[in-house]
């Protein structure tokens, strides 16, 4: 593939580089034209969501989960019988 891209650089009278980036360029600009042209078609689905769930409030229900998940490791941090009790100086 170097002796075609010297030999075509030579053709041309440019640089070996000046090639390479000429040929890369056409070549993606060819690739990228032929796949433009197909016509894509995106079908929707459902959600996913029952009735009754706002996808809206999803982040409150977790910040609400985690505010239940510290107070839970505050009362074993605090519970004298926790195994994770801390022990001050």
């Amino acid at each position: 593939m170097a002796a075609k891209l010297e030999a075509l650089a030579h053709r041309r009278r440019g640089s070996f580089q000046e090639t390479l980036d000429d040929v890369l360029r056409r070549g993606l600009a060819a690739r990228l034209g032929a796949t433009s042209a197909r016509r894509s078609v995106v079908e929707p689905h459902r959600g996913g969501f029952r009735p009754g769930i706002d996808p809206n409030k999803l982040n409150q229900l977790l910040d609400e989960r985690d505010v239940q998940d510290f107070i839970s490791e505050a009362h074993a941090w605090s519970s004298p019988t926790s195994t994770c009790s801390r022990t001050t100086p």
